[in-house]
């Protein structure tokens, strides 16, 4: 049987990366809070209470509770954690596409993007999140894989990795079929719902589903205030800046995979001999499609 415990999945590590993990279920004066935080990081590790809250249009208590709501006792360990994370803040500096962008231009920003997403979600995943996710995969008798859209082919990539090495595992873009099979599940199933936004009702629902049929669910997003978190036994998040060009269909995939990359490892390693007689038998299956 899949156990699963209370855990915080705040991310690791990173002010800037909690802030943007909360930001959609901030309150209208909180999100100014942290827009002014997020664009002026180095300004802010230098202000008092007061002086963020008038540059914010907020109020002293709003910092403050605002503060404790990213998992600090106060503003002052805010600061602390913030001026510790500058000597790795990145502004854009290539910034977002444009229109007139040139190929030159789009491929530098593009690379850059991804590059970015790739290491913001490395530093802002909660290692125990992680842990528990591996533990959660490996020790399931069966594992489903859901996503819409884009992150629906995450899913179906997932699937075939986790197929290689033995493990019994479907990965579905069809929220229907999903649904059908989650509600089949029991205790010995794990669930992975993949939603940049958490906002993607199939996905949603296809979690609640599987939550309410006792299987364990797993969900990868990047907001940990979204819908699908409240559905989840364990969260992962990953951290992805998207523009109107990138939206939520480029690097947030890229870092998708990334995770499912890691899980994928993760749990090969730990059932190596079977990792290794499968991958062997898999590869000798498909010799013959090869010229």
């Amino acid at each position: 049987m899949i156990t699963t415990n209370d855990n915080d999945s705040m991310p690791g590590e990173g002010c800037l990366l909690r802030i943007r993990a909360i930001m959609p279920g901030l309150k209208p004066s909180e999100k100014k809070v942290a827009q002014c935080i997020i664009e002026n990081p180095e300004k802010v590790v230098d202000m008092s209470v007061t002086e963020l809250s008038r540059a914010s249009g907020t109020s002293d208590s709003t910092v403050v509770k605002f503060s404790q709501k990213l998992g600090y006792s106060g503003f002052q360990e805010l600061k602390i954690r913030l001026a510790r994370e500058l000597p790795l803040f990145h502004p854009q500096i290539h910034g977002d596409i444009t229109h007139g962008d040139d190929l030159e231009s789009i491929k530098i920003k593009i690379f850059r993007a991804n590059e970015r997403a790739i290491s913001d979600t490395c530093r802002a995943i909660n290692s125990n999140e992680l842990d528990r996710a591996v533990n959660a995969l490996a020790t399931a008798q069966r594992i489903i894989f859901f996503g819409s859209g884009a992150s629906g082919i995450v899913a179906l990539d997932a699937e075939q990795k986790f197929l290689r090495i033995g493990k019994e595992c479907h990965g579905f873009n069809d929220a229907h079929m999903a649904a059908v099979v989650a509600s089949l599940c029991d205790n010995t199933t794990a669930v992975v719902g993949i939603s940049h936004s958490g906002a993607t009702r199939d996905t949603v629902r296809v979690l609640e589903v599987a939550k309410q049929a006792q299987a364990v669910t797993i969900c990868l997003t990047n907001f940990l205030n979204s819908p699908i978190t409240s559905a989840a036994d364990i969260v992962l998040l990953t951290s992805v800046q998207e523009s109107d060009f990138r939206s939520g269909a480029i690097a947030s995939r890229v870092a998708q995979l990334s995770v499912l990359d890691v899980l994928f490892v993760a749990v090969a390693q730990k059932q190596y001999e079977t990792t290794m007689r499968c991958l062997q038998i898999t590869r000798e299956a498909v010799a013959d499609k090869r010229f």
